[in-house]
């Protein structure tokens, strides 16, 4: 099998839209390598361990996505057990612990594009528990948001119109007929749907008035028809007595909402480096909106030539949840949860209180001094023999897991589980610090050298 990545592709200002979005099949120019399973396994999920990457490369790319689609399939008792706990917990935990919780469940899941996805909506919806100041209702914000992360976007969309969370997020928490609240309108016009410069201030003043009537009342959302504005609305140039699930519906029939939410998705699985044409676009947002299925479009990128293209390797910075969830299953280690909470909240993302109602911002926002130096310490700390992480990610249990017996063997399996590169010189310069033997009895060697891998650029991307 190849391990070399494809470099004879062309960037997106030159990509064909058809060829774009093909299906992948591997062939002799464009071969299946286990650097493009990884890529595969940190775009929709949070990376993987040798055995997964191992399996991905034999089985072949349909079947990998495959997989990671397929919800339906029996989850360990362990995780099933998990998701109980957190139920339970989730009553009376604090945001802190809910975030743990959160995490422990990303490590362990069976079904880590859901998770991503998950996490992809609680930035694009941007809900934070400081304003909502209710860690259940928060909990079952996150709940709502995973059980609709890949079905149809306007059942999304309608679902969290009746979330009290994001009412109390948006600061919408009361909509009386003589005082319309136009927070949750103006943000489902403008970062939710048909996007800034297509609709003007009257549309979002008539689409309050359908939102009249609703309130958050001790954490339940309520509806008084007598507080309702029942009189004819005109929102984007349609006419009628609409309400909530009627706004939801002419937003997204607008034709330019699918090109918003694919430009979304194009920078979560594609890159948020590149700015894709609008014609490049264009196949996605056609499969959009069809009926705004989202499950099909990110499958449809899944499978795509681009995808697995130049255009999209390395063409994202790691989050810190990506970075901290990542080395924790790639390690194959149960670590405490709580301090990962804790420092991946000080690199920057602090789960269930994105900074703004925007979202995370990603990209190099991600990456300045101090936090690379939090990232380097942080990598310290999970791989230390002791310390606040309790030494429970050990590569020299992975090694001798996969039988690398020797320090060679041992080094490779460390670099095609963590990065999938091509062992090079450069990596000897930087990395190699092998004992004097060729067996690996000094266990603190592989400790320093996985470390070093961990810090390394490359692990930064995804």
């Amino acid at each position: 099998m190849s391990t070399d990545v494809q470099t004879q592709v062309p960037e997106p200002a030159d990509v064909a839209p058809d060829w774009a979005w093909a299906r992948y099949e591997p062939s002799e120019a464009q071969p299946w390598t286990i650097q493009l399973a990884g890529h595969l396994y940190r775009r929709a999920g949070f990376g993987a361990n040798f055995d997964e990457l191992q399996r991905a490369a034999n089985d072949g790319p349909q079947k990998v996505v495959d997989r990671l689609l397929d919800f339906d399939a029996d989850a360990p008792e362990s995780y099933s057990a998990l998701q109980r706990d957190e139920q339970a917990a989730a009553r009376s935990a604090s945001i802190e612990s809910l975030s743990a919780w959160w995490l422990r469940r990303m490590v362990e899941t069976p079904f880590p594009l859901l998770e991503k996805m998950t996490l992809f909506w609680h930035s694009h919806f941007g809900i934070r528990a400081a304003e909502v100041k209710d860690a259940s209702l928060m909990f079952d914000h996150v709940q709502r948001l995973r059980s609709l992360a890949l079905g149809k976007y306007p059942e999304l969309l309608g679902g969290l119109a009746s979330d009290p969370a994001v009412f109390l997020g948006l600061g919408a928490q009361a909509s009386r007929k003589n005082q319309p609240n136009e927070q949750f309108a103006r943000q489902l016009m403008q970062r939710l749907s048909v996007g800034a410069g297509n609709f003007g201030e009257e549309d979002v003043r008539e689409a309050s008035r359908s939102f009249t009537g609703w309130f958050v009342l001790r954490g339940k959302l309520r509806y008084f028809e007598r507080e309702h504005d029942a009189g004819a609305k005109n929102i984007l140039g349609r006419t009628g007595n609409w309400k909530l699930e009627d706004v939801v519906r002419i937003v997204l029939e607008h034709p330019v909402s699918a090109n918003t939410l694919a430009a979304k998705l194009y920078r979560w699985f594609v890159s948020e480096v590149d700015e894709p044409s609008e014609a490049l676009l264009a196949p996605v947002a056609a499969c959009l909106a069809d009926d705004y299925d989202i499950g099909r479009a990110v499958e449809m990128i899944l499978r795509s030539n681009l995808f697995y293209s130049t255009a999209a390797y390395h063409r994202r910075i790691k989050s810190p949840v990506e970075f901290g969830v990542g080395i924790a299953r790639a390690l194959e280690g149960n670590v405490p949860t709580t301090h990962l909470a804790a420092d991946i909240s000080s690199l920057g993302q602090r789960l269930y209180n994105p900074p703004t109602i925007e979202g995370w911002y990603g990209g190099r926002h991600w990456i300045d001094t101090a936090t690379m130096l939090q990232r380097m310490n942080l990598a310290s700390a999970l791989l230390a023999p002791t310390g606040r992480y309790g030494g429970k990610l050990d590569p020299n249990v992975i090694v001798s897991r996969y039988d690398a017996n020797d320090s060679s063997a041992a080094a490779k399996l460390i670099v095609d589980t963590l990065l999938q590169v091509d062992w090079t010189q450069e990596h000897h310069k930087v990395l190699w610090r092998a004992p004097p033997s060729s067996d690996i009895a000094d266990q603190s060697w592989l400790r320093s050298f996985t470390t070093g891998v961990l810090q390394s650029p490359e692990f930064q991307l995804s």
